[in-house]
């Protein structure tokens, strides 16, 4: 197999929530693989960062400030985008919030809050880039961002686990209608990786050293493990698979 089939080279991707961690990561790793990416986040300021470390990889970053909340601005990011970059081939549903809070404790506000950025926004996301990506007859790719909470419960998080959970089942159901118009959906599933949004945990060294035991490579995830999954789901090696989640979490999954 020859390594162009990874090439992202003349393709354009979209990022969202790509301010830092692994959107950040991701936003790279695309860049590095030859497409030009646009990101976004609801500060346009926080996406310099993002912006800069595309470029230094030799492609082009346009960025737009965009809360995936709010539905009716979608489509227009999208045009904006498109105008600047011709037709969107790639789309990463990023995006994410979590807040820790016994179930007893979990208020209206919080659950819209967690649910609408993980699983609603990636939903409108998704139909607004599947009408760009059906205009143009030339299909593409969507890629999810699941959690392993997507495959087991995990305490203390219900209104995460559930958008996780219903994001997961949102891949199959969409890969299943739209692998006719040639777009493929699929997620990838990250295990415990130390991020901006999941610092508070690691300021435990108890609760560090409690999953290491559980995680067979002995590790935590870099931001660096993450892009190799996403090419390979955004790229020609992975035509013929749709309706997936990988899941990127040194062997946790796989072992009891």
């Amino acid at each position: 197999m020859s390594a162009s089939v990874f090439s992202l080279d003349g393709k354009t991707a979209i990022v969202t929530g790509a301010s830092r961690g692994l959107g950040q990561a991701i936003a790279q790793a695309l860049a590095q693989a030859g497409a030009q990416v646009c990101v976004t986040a609801r500060s346009l300021s926080a996406l310099e960062e993002t912006r800069e470390k595309v470029e230094r990889a030799g492609r082009p970053c346009f960025a737009a400030a965009q809360d995936v909340r709010d539905h009716a601005s979608i489509a227009p990011t999208i045009d904006a985008f498109s105008e600047k970059c011709g037709k969107i081939d790639i789309l990463v549903n990023n995006a994410g919030f979590e807040h820790v809070a016994p179930s007893t404790d979990v208020d209206e506000a919080l659950w819209d809050s967690i649910v609408d950025t993980n699983l609603k926004g990636a939903f409108f996301w998704s139909q607004a880039v599947a009408r760009d990506m059906a205009r143009q007859k030339a299909g593409g790719s969507i890629v999810n961002l699941c959690s392993l909470s997507s495959f087991v419960g995990i305490p203390t998080a219900v209104a995460y686990t559930s958008s996780k959970s219903g994001l997961l089942g949102m891949t199959r159901a969409l890969a299943a209608e739209w692998a006719p118009s040639g777009i493929r959906v699929n997620a990838i599933a990250p295990g415990y990786f130390r991020t901006a949004m999941t610092e508070g945990f690691y300021e435990d060294a108890g609760w560090q050293s409690r999953m290491l035991d559980r995680i067979p490579q002995g590790r935590f995830g870099r931001e660096d493990d993450i892009g190799g999954a996403v090419v390979f789901l955004c790229s020609d090696a992975s035509a013929y698979v749709t309706g997936h989640c990988i899941p990127v979490d040194g062997g946790f999954l796989a072992s009891i």
